[in-house]
């Protein structure tokens, strides 16, 4: 992978986390929580979607300093 990918790969987890975190937050979350004492799927999947990006760019960002 490439530095600007795994940059990339960092900037959008983080959006996608901070989203995510927004989404939790929600009253529509709110209410799913207390019917099924867990967060909407769309949170959970966004928090979901900024973990994996972020590690992946950081992966790809400690071993991009290879040969080349």
């Amino acid at each position: 992978m490439t530095k600007a990918i795994s940059l990339a790969l960092i900037v959008g987890g983080v959006v996608l986390l901070y989203f995510g975190g927004q989404a939790f937050h929600s009253f529509s979350s709110e209410v799913s929580r207390v019917f099924t004492g867990s967060p909407t799927n769309k949170a959970i999947m966004l928090i979901v979607g900024g973990v994996i990006a972020t590690l992946a760019g950081l992966i790809g960002l400690a071993t991009s300093g290879g040969k080349r």
